[in-house]
């Protein structure tokens, strides 16, 4: 489904919205912000450093949200005619697919070495 296929007013699927990438990248930008506010600060002595937090968050922000957008921008669906089968040839009777190309293939031939 592409962008001028969708009708005015209906809900987008979570692929085409917005709302997916900006969650996305909204989690990380928080889970970067308490990671560099503990982290940064050196311990509980020192004062925290928000300025290096919110910088942090943002930098996460943006590059997770590139990031969501460029893998949602290469999303193709497959064709139909994928779906279907099984996808494993298991025939043995064409010679050169998978199976014995005489039937006397399948006899074990005893080497000179074999007992060692």
């Amino acid at each position: 489904m592409t962008v001028a296929d969708q009708t005015p007013g209906e809900p987008r699927k979570m692929r085409t919205s917005v709302k997916g990438p900006l969650m996305f990248s909204a989690f990380f930008a928080v889970l970067a912000f308490v990671a560099v506010l503990i982290f940064a600060s050196g311990g509980s002595a020192h004062a925290p450093r928000f300025d290096l937090a919110f910088t942090g968050a943002g930098i996460a922000f943006i590059v997770s949200l590139v990031v969501a957008a460029m893998l949602s921008m290469s999303h193709k669906e497959n064709a139909d005619h994928l779906g279907q089968g099984s996808g494993i040839n298991l025939s043995s009777k064409r010679p050169g697919h998978g199976g014995p190309a005489t039937p006397d293939a399948d006899e074990e031939t005893e080497t000179p070495d074999a007992g060692r």
